[in-house]
């Protein structure tokens, strides 16, 4: 059984990739997001708890339910 590498896109408003996300892994108490920008510039992003807990605060309900529906819907384009 092959292990296939998933991989992660973020886009800006045109539809263009601006990161592509290979690992998310932990390192203490922080997040470690690991990708590249631009699909040519390596980079560590690091999330901690504090941070966490303002992204959280940035949330309201509709967007909060969102959040927890979005593994469940389709696509809206056909990115890939």
């Amino acid at each position: 059984m092959s292990k296939t590498k998933s991989e992660m896109k973020i886009y800006d408003a045109q539809g263009m990739a601006l990161m592509s996300v290979k690992r998310l892994e932990r390192d203490g108490n922080d997040l470690v997001i690991r990708g590249k920008i631009f699909d040519a510039m390596p980079m560590a992003a690091r999330l901690t708890p504090e941070d966490a807990r303002a992204a959280l605060k940035m949330l309201d309900l509709k967007t909060m339910l969102f959040l927890l529906t979005i593994l469940f819907r389709k696509s809206s384009d056909e990115r890939g």
